[in-house]
């Protein structure tokens, strides 16, 4: 959303400063006749700091924080449930101002913990293995209601100081969401910001072509497609958003996508018994992605209630891998974790809010 715009929202309420990057919160203070470090010293009170009001910013004049009271506001969401699994998978469930609900989800890791974080209350992609796309679309979230994910639960759970990655594939299609997504990464990515590597940062698409094109210039982060199928024919049916840019467009934009010379996209492939997960299928997908620097993570399908859908045995799983491997793709199975408390890929509502 364009500076001038989110300033407009003061005429009828307070401006979120969390909805704000660093050089949106200089030209505001500008505004107010401030020096330009004052941005810096607010951001770092907000994401590194910690500080839920602008009352607690206490690097700023007690004149400075009156001002800003009067116009400004730290927003901060609601932490309705945290459930935690048996393999230590924790879903937390958050309450946004309007009362509507969202899921992010910790996995625990060998080193670091991975946040997966939510863009949209509901999606409106609808695949057809996402139980997030039942839900219907509700909204966008704003920046301030994506960054506020990482900065609560980095505070707030026990395991928070040590989250070092994080994954846009909680709820919603992130690049539907495009400029609050952009400007939330810009927050992540600001050194007096949340301070995450572009390399940390990884967003998951269903497949918006010009939305690809455009993330490899305006962001340095790592891009996952979720691809599931090899052919339009059942791509179409798994994933609607297939009929506006098939498989082939899809697939020019991953060769034309901009990254660091020793980045890989990741296709991420949801195997889904008597659906796509046959070893032609593997074979189809070898020839596919041919000439792509990618790595592929083969995800067996997470059942939930409504589905028709089942997961694939174990053998069905390492054949369509053995393919891939002969081909020689990096295939990554991954665990899927948390899938009791239905934290896992596919699983996410919010509707038990």
């Amino acid at each position: 959303m364009p500076f001038q715009k989110i300033c407009e929202k003061r005429l009828d309420k307070k401006l979120n400063l969390k909805d704000l990057s660093l050089p949106d919160i200089e030209r505001f203070i500008a505004t107010l006749g401030k020096e330009k470090y004052r941005a810096g010293q607010i951001m770092k009170e907000i994401y590194q700091q910690g500080v839920a009001s602008i009352a607690e910013m206490t690097t700023l004049s007690k004149d400075f924080r009156k001002k800003l009271e009067d116009i400004a506001e730290i927003s901060n969401l609601e932490v309705v449930r945290i459930q935690s699994a048996a393999d230590e998978t924790r879903k937390i469930l958050f309450r946004l101002a309007d009362a509507l609900c969202i899921e992010s989800v910790v996995i625990p890791g060998k080193s670091h913990p991975t946040l997966c974080i939510s863009t949209q209350v509901g999606c409106r992609m609808g695949c057809a293995f996402c139980l997030t796309g039942k839900q219907g679309f509700k909204r966008n979230l704003l920046p301030s209601e994506i960054t506020d994910q990482i900065t609560i639960l980095k505070k707030r759970l026990p395991e928070g100081a040590e989250i070092n990655n994080i994954v846009l594939m909680g709820m919603g299609e992130p690049l539907d969401n495009y400029d609050h997504v952009i400007k939330a990464i810009a927050i992540m990515a600001c050194d007096l910001g949340l301070s995450f590597s572009g390399r940390k940062v990884t967003l998951s698409t269903c497949g918006l072509v010009p939305m690809i094109e455009r993330l490899g210039r305006d962001a340095c982060v790592n891009l996952a497609v979720s691809l599931n199928a090899a052919d339009d024919k059942t791509r179409d049916q798994l994933m609607p958003i297939n009929k506006k840019y098939p498989i082939q467009t899809l697939i020019e934009a991953c060769k034309g996508y901009e990254m660091p010379r020793r980045r890989r996209i990741t296709f991420e492939y949801i195997l889904i018994d008597g659906v796509n997960a046959s070893v032609a299928d593997a074979e189809k997908i070898a020839r596919l992605l041919r000439g792509i620097r990618c790595k592929l993570n083969l995800i067996a399908f997470n059942e939930h209630p409504g589905s028709p859908f089942k997961t694939p045995s174990y053998e069905t799983i390492e054949a369509f891998r053995e393919v891939l491997m002969k081909y020689n793709y990096t295939a990554v199975v991954r665990a899927s974790k948390g899938r009791e408390i239905l934290a896992a890929c596919g699983q996410l509502s919010g509707a038990s809010c």
